[in-house]
C-alpha cells in the first residue's frame, strides 16, 4: 500500500466518515427511518433516490445535509491530525506558514535572533469579524458540529477501553438525534443583534483561548531555534467588528443599535478580564510568612483596601497572610466597581491603569523568584488586557460614499439655501469649499438640529461615538471608513461631519476603501491628495489605513484582473506613501470564497508585494469563515499563527529585504487584461442577466434567512446593485463558478498567440513568483469546482433556447479552456498534483449532484407558482436545499 501523507489521510477520512455514517444510520433506523438510512448505503443510487412526496423529500435533504457535514468534520480532524504526524516526523518548521518555518527562513537569509525580534515587535494584527449574511447554519447546528467534533477527537485516544469506546459512541448518537430533530435553517430573518450576539460569543469565548495557546505556539518555537525564551516579545494582537457599525446600505444598523453595541462590548471585555483576575486569584495562593512579600507590594494593598474601605477589608479578612491573592482579590474587585460604573474614585478609568497594578504584581513576584508563575499565570492575563482592554473589539464604522453625499446636501440646503445642491458639484469646487470650512471650528447648525433622513442618520451616530468616546475613551471604535471612495472630497467630507459633532478629527482615522477597479487604479492619486492636504490628520506614529476590496472589483473585472489590481494599488499605494514619508496598514476586505480573496492565509499573505507590510494588517473574518477557520480551537491555533507569522514574514520583506527579484510584471498585466476583457464582454451581453437569473438561485437567495442586511444597496434590479456575496453564492449554488475563474483560458490562449514571449516568461515563474503561483491555484480550484453537466442542468431553466445555448456553450468552452491552460503552466498534471482536491470532489460529488437536482425541480416548480398559497412551503424547501448544497461546497458568498 502506498503510505504517502496524502494516502494516510485519505484513509483516516474514509474510516472516520464510515464510523460516523453507521453511527448516524443506526439513529435514522432507531427512529423508525429504514429508507432514509439506506439512502447512506445505496451511494450509486443517490442521484435518482428522491421521493416525491414533499415532506419525505425534506427529510432526504436533511439526511444529505447531515451527511456532508459529517463529511467537513471529519477532514478538518484528519487536517489536525495529518499536521501533528507531520509535526512528529519533519520538526515544526515542515508546517506551512508556521512560526518555526518563517523563523528558518530568517535564519538561512542570515537575520540575527535579535533582529527576529525587532520585525515580531512590529507586528500588529487586526482580524474583523464581520456578519455579512454567509453563514446559512443556526448557531445551535454549530455548536452540535463542536460536540461531534470533540468525541471524535477523544476517539483518536488508544489508551481508552472498548467500554469507553462504546461510551464515546453513544454520546455522538445522541448528538446526531439532537441534530436530526433541530431545524437547521432560519425561518426569521436574523437581527443585527443575533449577529452582534454570535460575534461577541467569538470575541469573549474563543479567542482569549486562541490567543493563549497561539502564544504558547510562538515561545515552544523561539525555544526549539535555541533562541533565549527571557528575550521573547510578543506580536501585537487586537480585534475588530463590523457587526453594529457598517452601516453602508444596511437600513437596520441604527445609532442606537450601535449605542448598544459599544455598551454591550465594554460590559463583555470587563467580564472577560474580571473573570481571568479570579482564576488568577485562586493562584496566588503563596504564603506571606514563608515569601516575603516586597514593600509595593504591601503598600498598593493597603492602599487600595483604604480606598475600597469595607469592601477591601472584607477581601484582605478573606485570604490573611497571602499578600499576592489580596491584592489580585482588590484589583478584582476594583475592577468590579468598574462594570457597575457607580464609583469612579474606586474604578479603572482606563485599561493601562489596571495594566500598571499588573506589572507591580509582576516585580513583586520575580522579587521572590516566581519567574515561572509570572510566566504560566500572570503573563495571559496582561496579554488579555493588552488585547481586549476594557473594549473587547474596535468597532469600526463604515458608509458609502453616496450616501456621504447625500447627507452633505442635506446639511448644505440648510446652512446655506442659496448653494446648488451639493452633488452637482465638481470635485474642485468640493474640494475647495470643504477645505475653507475646515478653517474654521464652528458648526454648520445648531445641536439637535435636524437635517434630513441621510444627514440624521450619519450625524446621529457620529454623536453616539462621541458620547461613548468622551466618557471611556477612544479605544472600542476603529475607523471610519468610506466605502466606493473615488475621490478626495469622499474622505475630507468625513471630516465636516466630525466637527458638526464635536468629534476631533485627530481622534479617528478616516479610511478610504477602494472597491472597483478603476478606483483601485486612482488609489494611489486619491492617497497622495489626502496624506498631502493641509486638513489631513493623524497625530499619532500609527500607520495611514487603506482598505481593499476584493469582492466588487472582482465583479466589476473578474478574478484575474481583480487580484492584479490589488497587488498593482498595493505596490503604487506603498511607495505613494514611502515618498510621503507615511507607513500604511492595509485592511483586506477578502470573504470566505476563493472569487472575494479567500483561501489559504500564508499563500495569501505569500502573494502581496514585496515591502508592502509595514507590520500593521487588518482583515475581514466573514460569514461562514468565522466557523470554520476559529470554532475548532486547534484549527483556530494554526490559522492565528499562519496569520501572524505570515505578517511577520512580510514585514521582514520590508525590514530587512532579500536580493529583489525581476518577475515579468508586464506580461501578468496583459493577462490580467485579456482575461478582464473576455470576462465584460460575457457580463455585457444583452441577454446575461436574465440568463443568470434563470440559471442560478439568486431569487431564492434574495429570499434567504441567512443575514440581517438586504441583498442589494437599493433594490434595484442591476448588475451593479447587487451585493458581491449572493453574486458569488448564486453562481457556486449552480456549479458554474465564473466569478473565480472566466477569462482564464481565453487570457493565456491570447497571450501565447499573440505574444508569445510573455507568455513564455509567465511559464518559467509559474512555481517560484508566490504571486502567480497563488491566482494560478486559486483559479483552478475554482474551476475544478465548477461541473458542465451541472451548468447544463441549471441552464435548462433558461426559458430562451437561443440564449441559453449560446451563453453555456461559452461558459463551457472557457471552462475546458480554462483547465487545459492552466495545467500547461506547470509541469505536472492535476491529478499529480491535486490529488487531495480531487479526493475531497469524489467523495461528495453523488450527494451533490442529488441535491442540484432537487434545486433545478424546486425552482422550477416554485416560479411557477409564485403569488400561492403553495409558495411559503416551497421557498423553505428551497432554503433547505441551499443549506444543503452550501455545506457540501463548504462555502456560500
Amino acid at each position: 500500500m502506498n503510505n504517502t501523507p496524502n494516502t494516510k489521510v485519505f484513509t483516516k477520512i474514509e474510516q472516520d466518515m464510515q464510523f460516523l455514517t453507521d453511527c448516524f444510520q443506526q439513529v435514522l433506523k432507531d427512529l423508525g427511518e429504514h429508507e432514509l438510512a439506506s439512502l447512506l448505503t445505496r451511494h450509486e443510487d443517490l442521484k435518482d433516490a428522491f421521493s416525491s412526496n414533499l415532506a419525505l423529500e425534506e427529510k432526504q435533504i436533511q439526511v444529505l445535509s447531515i451527511y456532508l457535514q459529517l463529511m467537513n468534520l471529519v477532514e478538518e480532524n484528519a487536517a489536525v491530525q495529518y499536521r501533528r504526524k507531520l509535526t512528529d516526523s519533519n520538526g515544526m518548521e515542515s508546517i506551512r506558514g508556521s512560526w518555526s518555518e518563517t523563523f528558518q527562513r530568517w535564519k538561512s537569509q542570515g537575520l540575527s535572533e535579535h533582529q527576529m525580534q525587532e520585525i515580531i515587535t512590529k507586528v500588529k494584527l487586526i482580524p474583523v469579524l464581520t456578519a455579512h449574511p454567509t453563514e446559512t447554519k443556526r448557531i445551535s447546528i454549530l455548536e452540535l458540529h463542536r460536540e461531534i467534533y470533540l468525541n471524535l477527537i477523544k476517539l483518536e485516544n488508544t489508551s481508552y477501553s472498548f467500554t469507553e469506546r462504546s461510551i464515546i459512541a453513544q454520546d455522538i448518537k445522541t448528538l446526531l438525534e439532537r441534530w436530526w430533530r433541530t431545524g437547521e435553517v432560519y425561518l426569521k430573518k436574523p437581527t443585527v443583534e443575533m449577529e452582534r450576539s454570535n460575534v461577541m460569543h467569538y470575541f469573549s469565548k474563543v479567542f482569549p483561548q486562541v490567543l493563549k495557546k497561539s502564544d504558547i505556539q510562538l515561545k515552544q518555537s523561539w525555544s526549539n531555534m535555541g533562541f533565549n525564551p527571557e528575550t521573547l516579545r510578543f506580536p501585537g494582537l487586537q480585534f475588530g467588528t463590523w457587526v453594529g457599525g457598517d452601516r453602508d446600505g444596511h437600513p437596520y444598523v441604527t445609532a442606537s443599535v450601535t449605542k448598544s453595541t459599544l455598551t454591550e462590548h465594554r460590559k463583555s471585555a470587563l467580564l472577560l478580564v474580571h473573570e481571568q483576575l479570579e482564576h488568577l486569584a485562586a493562584g496566588m495562593s503563596f504564603s506571606g510568612i514563608t515569601n516575603k512579600a516586597s514593600k509595593p507590594l504591601q503598600q498598593a494593598i493597603e492602599e487600595m483596601a483604604q480606598s475600597l474601605a469595607e469592601e477591601g477589608t472584607k477581601a484582605l479578612e478573606r485570604n490573611p497572610h497571602e499578600p499576592w491573592r489580596q491584592f489580585v482579590s482588590l484589583i478584582a474587585l476594583k475592577l468590579e466597581h468598574t462594570r457597575i460604573d457607580d464609583d469612579l474614585q474606586n474604578s479603572y478609568r482606563r485599561p493601562e491603569d489596571l495594566m500598571k497594578d499588573l506589572a507591580l504584581l509582576k516585580d513583586s513576584l520575580l522579587e521572590i523568584g516566581a519567574k515561572r508563575i509570572v510566566d504560566d499565570l500572570l503573563f495571559p492575563v496582561q496579554r488579555m488586557v493588552e488585547c481586549f482592554g476594557f473594549h473587547l473589539a474596535r468597532l469600526d464604522i463604515r458608509q458609502n460614499s453616496e450616501f456621504h453625499d447625500k447627507a452633505m446636501e442635506q446639511i448644505l440646503r440648510v446652512a446655506f439655501p442659496d448653494l446648488t445642491d451639493y452633488r452637482s458639484w465638481t470635485e474642485e469646487e468640493r474640494i475647495k469649499f470643504i477645505s475653507e470650512e475646515l478653517q474654521h471650528e464652528r458648526p454648520f447648525a445648531i445641536t439637535g438640529r435636524s437635517f434630513g433622513p441621510e444627514a440624521d442618520q450619519v450625524l446621529d451616530s457620529y454623536k453616539v461615538v462621541k458620547k461613548h468616546t468622551d466618557k471611556y475613551g477612544p479605544h472600542g471604535v476603529g475607523s471610519f471608513i468610506v466605502s466606493m471612495t473615488r475621490q478626495l472630497s469622499d474622505l475630507l467630507v468625513v471630516y465636516l461631519f466630525f466637527r458638526e459633532v464635536g468629534i476631533d478629527r485627530k481622534t479617528f482615522q478616516v479610511v478610504p476603501l477602494f472597491e472597483t477597479i478603476d478606483d483601485l487604479k486612482a488609489s494611489g492619486e486619491i492617497l497622495e491628495s489626502f496624506l498631502t492636504h493641509p486638513a489631513y490628520s493623524n497625530h499619532s506614529e500609527s500607520p495611514q489605513e487603506v482598505m481593499l476590496g476584493y469582492s466588487d472589483s472582482n465583479k466589476d473585472g473578474g478574478i484575474i484582473a481583480s487580484r492584479w489590481n490589488i497587488y498593482r494599488a498595493e505596490k503604487t499605494l506603498t511607495e505613494t506613501a514611502d515618498r510621503l514619508g507615511k507607513e500604511l496598514r492595509f485592511f483586506h476586505g477578502i470573504g470566505g470564497t476563493i472569487s472575494r480573496g479567500g483561501g489559504k492565509y500564508h499563500r495569501f499573505l505569500e502573494s502581496m508585494p514585496s515591502g508592502s507590510m509595514s507590520g500593521e494588517m487588518k482583515l475581514t473574518v466573514q460569514g461562514e469563515t468565522i466557523a470554520q477557520q476559529f470554532a475548532n480551537l486547534l484549527t483556530a491555533t494554526y490559522n492565528l499563527e499562519m496569520l501572524l507569522s505570515g505578517s511577520a514574514l512580510q514585514t521582514g520583506n520590508r525590514m530587512y529585504p532579500a536580493k529583489k527579484k525581476n518577475y515579468p510584471i508586464d506580461a501578468l498585466r496583459q493577462l490580467a487584461e485579456y482575461s478582464k476583457e473576455r470576462y465584460q464582454e460575457l457580463i455585457a451581453h444583452p441577454a446575461f442577466l436574465n440568463f443568470y437569473g434563470e440559471a442560478t438561485p439568486i431569487d431564492v437567495l434574495e429570499l434567504s434567512k441567512i443575514g440581517s442586511r438586504p441583498a442589494r444597496r437599493t433594490g434595484t434590479r442591476t448588475l451593479n446593485d447587487l451585493r458581491a456575496i449572493p453574486w458569488v453564492f448564486s453562481w457556486n449554488q449552480s456549479r458554474f463558478n465564473i466569478t473565480g475563474w472566466f477569462g482564464i483560458g481565453y487570457a493565456l490562449q491570447k497571450l501565447k498567440s499573440d505574444n508569445p514571449d510573455y507568455y513564455r516568461q509567465l511559464r518559467e515563474v509559474s512555481q517560484e513568483w508566490p504571486f502567480l503561483r497563488y491566482i494560478l491555484i486559486q483559479v483552478e480550484t475554482n474551476i475544478m469546482n465548477a461541473e458542465p453537466e451541472v451548468m447544463e442542468a441549471y441552464a435548462s431553466l433558461v426559458k430562451d433556447e437561443r440564449v441559453r445555448t449560446e451563453l453555456t456553450d461559452t461558459i463551457k468552452a472557457e471552462h475546458t479552456n480554462g483547465l487545459q491552460e492552466i495545467e500547461a503552466m506547470f509541469d505536472r498534471s492535476r491529478q499529480q498534483r491535486r490529488q487531495s482536491l480531487l479526493d475531497n470532489l469524489n467523495r461528495r460529488n453523488d450527494a451533490l449532484i442529488s441535491l442540484h437536482r432537487l434545486q433545478i425541480k424546486n425552482l422550477e416548480e416554485w416560479r411557477k407558482t409564485k403569488g400561492s398559497t403553495k409558495d411559503d412551503k416551497l421557498v423553505t424547501h428551497l432554503l433547505q436545499i441551499t443549506t444543503a448544497l452550501a455545506s457540501g461546497l463548504k462555502n456560500t458568498g
